[in-house]
């Protein structure tokens, strides 16, 4: 009998007006791995946002939203940009849009509400007004 393991990773890095200020690992989240088998059945939605929050409890597997969010946009190119078994998911905050203490980040479906693939908690990353944040969240199927 041939046994495989199919395991799904998550890793983002945060910049902060062009400097790399945090670099983390995520959770794929139960609802994630349900639209991961919806997305190879052929139906399901694509991934077309990212989210930044404040809040501060811990990623659990059932996790469907962000603790508190701050703010949601769309991706620089919605469901991602695939090489080989990696997806990477890219999305800017420019000055003015997503001020706060940002303590975590989702990647999602939809502009509100929607699926939820993955989540994330840092520690924290002021974001001032005239600040830009920049995440680079890779997906790998290993």
């Amino acid at each position: 009998m041939l046994n495989d393991s199919i395991k799904v990773k998550g890793a983002l890095s945060i910049s902060k007006n062009g400097v790399v200020v945090q670099e983390v690992n995520n959770l794929v989240v139960d609802a994630g791995k349900t639209l991961i088998a919806a997305r190879l059945s052929g139906s399901g939605s694509v991934l077309s946002h990212m989210a930044v929050g404040s809040g501060s409890t811990a990623a659990a597997a059932g996790n469907t939203a962000l603790g508190t969010e701050i703010d949601r946009n769309a991706l620089t190119v919605s469901g991602g940009s695939a090489s080989g078994a990696t997806v990477t998911y890219e999305c800017t905050w420019a000055a003015g849009d997503g001020t706060g203490a940002i303590t975590e980040a989702g990647l999602f479906t939809a502009s509100s509400g929607g699926t939820m693939l993955a989540r994330v908690g840092f520690p924290v990353v002021n974001k001032g007004a005239d600040d830009i944040i920049s995440i680079a969240w890779e997906v790998s199927i290993l």
